[in-house]
């Protein structure tokens, strides 16, 4: 897909935006559901999954290994191969542009007795696996062959019988504790991850949720142990995918900075680890409502109403950043139209996501008349209420999804249009991006 002509996108200044809008399955959640699926005994029925490209290269990753899945309707039907049953694929599992489903799925397979072979794109090719890689290192597994750093094209070879571990999680990463709890359920014994920060938690959940021993414990400094017994029996699960909030991230902060609009977006995953973007514009005197809040799956789930707001400068403090990693490129263009300064802090992981999302963020801005300070971990916007003097000029996307609809959301609001590069790859994560904002009014040509 991404070695095709580069179809660039420009938005320019809309109307008031309203109605409601239903955004995409939650992405993380996508993923694991056809993980844990493909891996239980039995049936799992997965209603609103997310069916970007990412989440089917899972999907097929998972067939590979001897999985059923189908859709039928606006249901998947996976048919599990029973825990510690995965079968050797026989050509290498392709993910494209997936950093999750590759990351997770070396964890799966780290801890079984054969060859797996890891291919993706450009992008993903440049993303260093160093860090899920470490400590599957520790239980047995061997990296065959690799690139540079870690990088794909990877082989990996399990060991006959993987050793229990426990592991401090270095960095913030919900992909590697995730790796580990996946390679621990083909390996006997009690494996512990020990995460000093809390990261996003639906492993842990849905782990649980499919029958899994796992019991999570936090001491008094906040440090977090999570413990779980190998081999468990997985059994089959139903599942209501819940809608991603880093996908509502786009059209929340449109309806922010155009000015009258007043629209709701629907079904929410309102889980705590992922609330960081929502709590961040609530302090910049955002307008969002939140409606019907409910619990679907264990998980929290609520409506957002969002009406145009003037927003005001804030400082993110560098704890948030695990909560709303993803949705940094966004706030920045909700930064760009507030009144003063808005300084966000411990954005280090940004720098190895689809692109260094720092610069590409920053120098976007530049280019479009916002004045900014880029730091090593940090980034200083000042803004221009009403957006005047903003946009006129295309952003380098570098291939990255959450880069070229962040921008496309700036030239919602600013003076002039502002168009990225290419719009391609928004199918990873959101297929109908365009589509759903031009219901609520956005202005695309």
């Amino acid at each position: 897909m991404h070695d095709s002509q580069p179809r660039p996108l420009s938005a320019a200044k809309s109307p008031a935006l309203s109605g409601r809008a239903r955004v995409p399955g939650d992405k993380s959640i996508s993923h694991r559901s056809l993980m844990f699926g493909g891996l239980a005994a039995g049936e799992t029925r997965i209603t609103g999954l997310l069916e970007g490209e990412d989440v089917l290269r899972t999907g097929a990753a998972m067939r590979a290994m001897g999985a059923a899945i189908e859709q039928r309707g606006d249901e998947w039907i996976v048919n599990g191969t029973g825990n510690g049953a995965l079968i050797e694929p026989t050509e290498p599992l392709d993910f494209g542009n997936a950093g999750t489903g590759a990351r997770l799925t070396m964890g799966l397979v780290g801890s079984y007795d054969m060859t797996t072979r890891f291919i993706g794109d450009a992008s993903l090719s440049k993303r260093p696996m160093a860090r899920v890689l470490d400590p599957l290192r520790l239980m047995g597994m061997q990296v065959l062959e690799a690139e540079a750093g870690d990088r794909l094209p990877i082989t990996l070879r399990g060991p006959k019988h993987a050793a229990p571990i426990s592991y401090r999680v270095p960095m913030p990463s919900a992909q590697v504790k995730s790796a580990v709890l996946l390679a621990a359920l083909n390996t006997p014994g009690v494996t512990t991850v020990i995460e000093p920060v809390a990261t996003r938690d639906h492993t842990e959940k849905m782990l649980i949720g499919f029958g899994a021993a796992l019991e999570v414990e936090t001491d008094a400094d906040g440090v977090r142990h999570i413990r779980i017994e190998g081999q468990p029996k997985l059994t089959g699960q139903t599942i209501a995918v819940p809608g991603d909030p880093s996908s509502a991230a786009f059209p929340l902060v449109a309806g922010l900075i155009v000015p009258g609009s007043d629209i709701v977006i629907e079904n929410i995953l309102m889980n705590p680890t992922r609330t960081g973007l929502i709590d961040t514009l609530l302090e910049m005197g955002g307008d969002i409502e939140f409606l019907d809040r409910r619990n679907a799956g264990g998980e929290d789930v609520a409506d957002l109403r969002v009406r145009g707001s003037e927003l005001k400068g804030v400082t993110v403090p560098a704890e948030r950043a695990p909560s709303m990693i993803d949705e940094y490129p966004v706030l920045a263009v909700a930064a760009s139209f507030a009144e003063g300064d808005t300084l966000m802090q411990g954005l280090e992981e940004l720098r190895v996501k689809e692109s260094d999302r720092l610069s590409a963020v920053a120098n976007g801005l530049k280019a479009n008349g916002v004045d900014c300070v880029e730091g090593e971990a940090t980034l200083k916007v000042t803004g221009r209420p009403g957006g005047k003097g903003l946009g006129g000029s295309t952003v380098e996307t570098h291939l990255d999804h959450r880069i070229a609809m962040s921008f496309l959301v700036m030239g919602l609001a600013a003076e002039k249009p502002v168009t990225v590069d290419d719009q391609a790859m928004i199918a990873t994560s959101f297929p109908d991006f365009t589509g759903l904002m031009q219901r609520l009014g956005a202005r695309f040509q």
